[in-house]
């Protein structure tokens, strides 16, 4: 184990397992560089189905703006787009996606670094999670350590995740923001009841990673609160914040309101990263307590697998001395998995030690069930669930050339391929991921 940077520990990422040097290097020098493909759940095919399933490869597109553009071009809602998960921004992506049209005219659409190809049609769309996981290839470039110390780095990392059996399922920085990690801390505000600080968070709040127009314009309408004049100022592709000055500049005391102004799927995702910082740091002090990933305690709730071999979320399962030794065999075959809590209204605690952690960093932050129940918007309620604390790797392979190292491997569906990779780089930015 080692402690990690003041940055990453921002969102709960206080340490490594691994007790390795760290090769450094650069992710995502250009999009190419992080490829990802989804290892898609193919809804039937179904002639003369009222949805078109198709695969969408995009280079360089954050998620909500990808979905927006296609759904402009196709001239319907964006909710009626629907895809399995989010992807990585700078990266090429490949992913299914569902739309209310038929193939022929999906098919016409010509956009910029988007490709549409395999189209189908069936009765049903996707929805998030219907997917099992997804396949990476990712290329880090100008590794700090070079030669037989690169070599003996990144093998060295690899035999002590391969002796844990996985890598700590931390919530990467793409969940939080890189260059403005304070999705979290909007979520705080909205569960808290605290609707003007959310949003002031979110609009204004400039911080150092910022440069230029949008650094500026979120320190003057700080200063002023003036968001009526704010929306002569701000630059245009500050999409979601010139959305919810507009609300303002209209409804001056609609906090709730300028949220609610925003995709549902972005509202959820301010509450969700908050239970996930939560999350990251019960993580932590389990891995700070000694506490074991791979075999199970008295106390510790496990989730039993799937037929696909993923956990279920929301079937949690008490450890007790009366079962202990069925449980430990189960985790030991990949058919259960150690999980630790996302707080909400009715999530199970564990008990034991590691229902002492996770109440102990729950009254840190002041928090009850009820905090999760936000009447003022209904989109970022969250009931909570449990999440495996051990990400299991699988095809997993490197190769390495002068100062580059190209992993490729597959990840189960919500695990994150920079919380497999901080172990091999540990980076000390944010930005670095």
């Amino acid at each position: 184990m080692m402690d990690s940077g003041h940055e990453e520990a921002t969102i709960g990422l206080e340490l490594y397992y691994t007790d390795t040097p760290g090769t450094g290097g650069r992710l995502k020098r250009s999009p190419e560089d992080f490829q990802v493909v989804e290892i898609s759940s193919y809804p039937p095919r179904c002639e003369g189905g009222a949805v078109t399933i198709a695969r969408v490869t995009a280079r360089n597109w954050e998620m909500n703006r990808l979905v927006r553009q296609l759904a402009k071009s196709l001239g319907i809602g964006r909710d009626r787009i629907g895809f399995a998960g989010t992807k990585d921004k700078r990266a090429v992506t490949s992913q299914l996606m569902s739309f209310p049209v038929p193939p022929e005219r999906l098919m016409e659409l010509q956009l910029h670094q988007i490709e549409i190809s395999d189209p189908y049609p069936a009765k049903r769309g996707i929805s998030i999670g219907d997917l099992i996981g997804n396949e990476f290839t990712i290329r880090v470039t100008d590794t700090r350590l070079a030669g037989g110390d690169l070599s003996d780095s990144v093998a060295s990392t690899s035999e002590q995740l391969e002796t844990l059996g996985g890598f700590p399922n931390f919530f990467g920085v793409q969940r939080f923001g890189a260059v403005r990690p304070i999705t979290h801390d909007v979520g705080k505000w909205i569960v808290k009841g605290d609707m003007e600080k959310a949003v002031m968070t979110y609009v204004a709040n400039p911080l150092p990673n910022e440069r230029g127009e949008s650094m500026e314009a979120r320190a003057r309408l700080q200063k002023e609160m003036d968001f009526e004049a704010a929306l002569d100022y701000y630059p245009k592709i500050m999409t979601f914040e010139r959305t919810m000055i507009g609300h303002l500049s209209r409804n001056p005391d609609d906090h709730a309101g300028a949220i609610a102004s925003l995709p549902s799927n972005l509202q959820m995702m301010f509450v969700h990263a908050y239970q996930s910082f939560l999350f990251n740091r019960m993580l932590c002090e389990r891995i700070r307590r000694g506490l074991p990933l791979d075999r199970p305690l008295v106390g510790d709730v496990v989730l039993p697998a799937d037929r696909n071999g993923l956990p279920q979320h929301d079937c949690g399962v008490p450890v007790t001395k009366e079962n202990i030794d069925l449980v430990e065999k189960q985790v030991s075959q990949g058919r259960a998995f150690i999980s630790g809590v996302l707080f909400g209204t009715e999530s199970l605690l564990a008990e034991g030690e590691m229902g002492e952690i996770e109440r102990s960093i729950i009254e840190q932050e002041g928090l009850s069930r009820e905090d999760f129940m936000v009447p003022a918007l209904h989109q970022c309620s969250s009931k909570g669930t449990r999440r495996e604390l051990l990400g299991t790797v699988k095809d997993f392979r490197y190769e390495i050339h002068e100062n580059d190292i190209t992993f490729s491997f597959a990840l189960n569906k919500g695990c994150y391929a920079t919380s497999l990779l901080r172990e091999y780089l540990k980076n000390d930015g944010l930005m670095d991921y």
